[in-house]
């Protein structure tokens, strides 16, 4: 690969990997929904904007059926990457990003359910993979079994998501689908986390300096550069070699929970780890020399 690949893939790999830390340090004392819908629809506004300015007005012509569509897939995306903003008060990151890290294993799952037929080795590599699952399911430590499960349901929202939009009719840019997803679902999230803050005031002066930092790192770093990384890598780089995000993604948010947030690796965490990681490198494998026109970037890190 070319210089320029190799600065685009380890800035997807680090930045999205950190993504774990910066909604952690977000959730401290701003409410956990709010943060994620300031998140999603800044992110928005300056995409959308970005296409206003470019292309005008025509660029978010959709249509009514491609506009629901588009709406349908960013609440299921946006809502399940909003519910690690509250599972992360209840879980250390290194565990809440090998959780979410069987998004693909879910996948597999999903296409095997609506009569599609993977490679046996994705449906062996995705047993194995829920096993490596069902370890870190034992909750223990600074883990809460409500914390745990939220994870669980967040893969499952963003798996979902990720499934119907390769089946319904989105925009071919992908810059006006994340752009027009991530308005609707912040929209949607910031009346919610007001009206539901939880333990958190929604009076900004509350909201410290650390929280108002790792959000403002989720908006500039986590959504925009990160997601215009993937995106040139997507159109520059063999699909294999993008995928790999996946798996390197949890390594990097383990090792920053043990530097800033003094997270302990627990034989559980790392056999748990083992299993996952290696399934998952598995099915992305086999996944994507079957199927790369399905790939859709996604509107954040997964």
């Amino acid at each position: 690969m070319t210089a320029r690949a190799w600065v685009a893939l380890w800035t997807v790999y680090i930045l999205w990997g950190s993504t774990y830390l910066g909604i952690e340090l977000a959730g401290e004392t701003i409410p956990p929904l709010l943060a994620a819908g300031i998140r999603f629809t800044t992110v928005g506004v300056v995409l959308v904007g970005w296409l206003l300015i470019r292309r005008g007005t025509g660029a978010l012509r959709l249509g009514w059926a491609r506009a629901g569509a588009t709406v349908a897939c960013g609440l299921l995306l946006i809502g399940g990457n909003a519910l690690l903003f509250v599972a992360e008060r209840r879980v250390p990151i290194g565990l809440a990003s090998l959780i979410f890290a069987s998004v693909p294993l879910w996948l597999v799952v999903l296409r095997s359910s609506t009569g599609d037929r993977p490679p046996r080795a994705s449906l062996v590599g995705t047993a194995v993979g829920f096993l490596g699952v069902a370890l870190l399911l034992r909750p223990g430590g600074a883990a809460t079994v409500s914390g745990v499960l939220l994870v669980v349901a967040a893969a499952c929202s963003w798996a979902f998501g990720t499934y119907v939009s390769s089946r319904l009719p989105l925009p071919a840019d992908a810059v006006t689908t994340a752009g027009v997803q991530g308005l609707a679902g912040g929209l949607l999230l910031i009346p919610v986390g007001i009206a539901f803050p939880g333990a958190e005031s929604v009076d900004p002066s509350s909201w410290s300096t650390r929280s108002l930092l790792g959000l403002l790192y989720l908006i500039a770093f986590g959504s925009i550069v990160g997601y215009t990384a993937y995106v040139w890598l997507v159109a520059n780089v063999p699909l294999g070699t993008v995928a790999t995000y996946a798996y390197v993604n949890p390594l990097v948010a383990i090792t920053l929970g043990i530097l800033f947030l003094h997270e302990t690796v627990t034989w559980q965490i790392a056999a748990g780890a083992a299993v996952i990681l290696t399934s998952v490198a598995v099915v992305i494998r086999r996944e994507v020399q079957r199927r790369p026109a399905d790939v859709v970037p996604p509107m954040v890190e997964s």
